[in-house]
């Protein structure tokens, strides 16, 4: 398996990966609208030099995904001013339980690091114990959940 940059041409299959992410998070989130959904610019990440969109290829396929994207904080009393975001996680579902995630996550993580940025962020549902577990294992430790009131 190698990682490489996402180029335009991979925007095919990144979609349906989206759409994958957007299936498998629906049952986490009943805010979310019904139909076709899209989370990210894709293209943005491809051409951005303050992103990075990497895939995973295993056999000239495209397997997993992920990008990092750097970001101002909005909060003027953290000790870091700029952090790096990460999202758009997604490994086929055969691929899963190889490693595969880490990979990603390690490959994003040494991206910030060459920018030097050490804060390091991402989201993920708390009822979502298979992606806390694989974020875990990448050393990632939680630090806020968010609370909501339905009336």
């Amino acid at each position: 398996m190698i990682t490489r940059e996402a180029t335009e041409q991979d925007l095919k299959i990144l979609l349906e990966f989206e759409q994958g992410i957007v299936t498998a998070e629906k049952p986490f989130n009943s805010t979310l609208i019904d139909g076709e959904i899209h989370y990210y610019d894709l293209r943005h990440f491809i051409k951005s030099p303050d992103a990075t969109l990497i895939v995973v290829e295993d056999k000239d396929e495209i397997v997993a995904s992920g990008y990092a994207l750097i970001r101002e904080t909005e909060k003027d009393y953290y000790n870091f001013k700029t952090y790096a975001y990460l999202g758009f996680m997604f490994v086929k579902p055969e691929y899963r339980g190889k490693g595969i995630n880490k990979i990603i996550t390690d490959e994003l993580v040494n991206w910030a690091k060459s920018r030097n940025i050490s804060e390091i962020r991402l989201d993920v549902y708390a009822q979502n114990e298979s992606a806390i577990k694989a974020y875990e294992k990448a050393g990632f430790e939680p630090l806020l959940l968010t609370m909501r009131l339905k009336e």
